[in-house]
């Protein structure tokens, strides 16, 4: 990922406003998964020592990576979460589908809702740093075949939500460092100005 991007660029360069409206969404997404989850494991009875397993693939997070390689990556990671939660919608109204509309149905529309707002908020930070934001989600090691029984079906089911909520909270804790980080360099910069106009 890094080595497509060679220059240098410092997290002021990022509209604050921006950043903080991405942070919020983030947030209110990281609410409303957790809110899902706990629908879906009421709803299907699982256990509370189901294993998790990681579906988005990205490379590791690091202290190295500058703000554009964050959000980079973090782009990434939310295209692909977006794409294995419109599978995941799909094939459950497919096999499991059918009923009475509840609770959770309605949680579900509205996490896919905020997930896809969040998206463009990140696309919008992307294009503002970099000039472009168009990824295409590798789904390598997310079971492009799909589950193959009714059990395995409700477990890559809570997988995904899992990974919706993995990746929410991730956002939230990555915008609130640019933002951090956006503060610093401001305070920073304007300490510099500051000793320039008193030596005068």
């Amino acid at each position: 990922m890094a080595d497509r991007r060679t220059r240098s660029m410092k997290s002021s360069n990022l509209s604050r406003t921006a950043v903080n409206r991405a942070s919020m969404i983030a947030l209110q997404l990281q609410g409303e998964s957790s809110k899902l989850l706990e629908l879906y494991i009421q709803k299907e009875s699982f256990p509370d020592n189901v294993t998790d397993a990681r579906l988005v693939v990205v490379p590791p997070p690091s202290s190295q990576l500058d703000a554009r390689d964050k959000l980079w990556r973090l782009h990434s990671a939310l295209l692909q979460t977006q794409s294995l939660l419109e599978r995941a919608i799909a094939k459950e109204e497919e096999e499991l589908g059918g009923g009475v509309k509840g609770e959770y149905e309605n949680q579900r529309k509205m996490v896919k809702g905020r997930l896809s707002i969040l998206l463009l908020s990140t696309g919008n930070l992307l294009k503002a740093v970099d000039g472009a934001a168009s990824l295409t989600p590798s789904l390598e090691g997310s079971e492009l075949d799909g589950p193959t029984t009714l059990f395995q079906l409700k477990l890559w089911l809570l997988q995904v939500f899992r990974e919706v909520h993995h990746w929410s909270k991730a956002a939230a804790n990555t915008l609130q460092e640019l933002l951090g980080k956006a503060a610093e360099e401001r305070s920073s910069t304007t300490r510099v100005r500051s000793t320039r106009s008193a030596r005068r």
